[in-house]
């Protein structure tokens, strides 16, 4: 039966409920979010520090292109090490925050425990958390 939420999400929802596929969907989900966030942070930065983005290949005696892609491809799964290096040229580093107390609810507890009390509420606060990218690109 197709819901409000429509068959997608009904299926991802009933997905869901295998916990090797919970955990691979959120630790992905996580994923993909804290690198597109940190990633639009970085440019942002550079943005406002006025610097190309061959100025900042050259601080950290990468390629061009590596920096290019970096902040150009919709798709990018740069190393800790390389985020670290253009933090630090542009005056950063990149540290762990907690989850707020919702969030941990909402993705800690069912990550951990291998299910989700909700499968619909965590298939729609993980789409959220990805498409979040979506919008303060848009905004750029």
């Amino acid at each position: 039966m197709t819901t409000e939420h429509g068959a997608f999400w009904d299926d991802l929802a009933e997905d869901l409920q295998d916990p090797e596929f919970l955990r691979h969907y959120v630790v992905e989900s996580m994923r993909i979010a804290t690198i597109d966030r940190i990633v639009n942070e970085l440019d942002e930065a550079r943005g406002a520090a006025d610097l190309s983005k061959a100025a900042l290949a050259r601080a950290i005696s990468a390629e061009p292109a590596v920096v290019r892609r970096l902040f150009s491809a919709g798709h990018v799964n740069p190393t800790l090490g390389t985020l670290a290096e253009v933090a630090a040229a542009l005056g950063m580093r990149i540290t762990l925050e907690p989850l707020p107390e919702a969030e941990r609810k909402a993705v800690t507890e069912p990550l951990l425990e291998g299910r989700a009390a909700d499968p619909h509420r965590l298939a729609k606060h993980l789409s959220d958390l990805r498409r979040s990218k979506s919008r303060s690109s848009a905004a750029a």
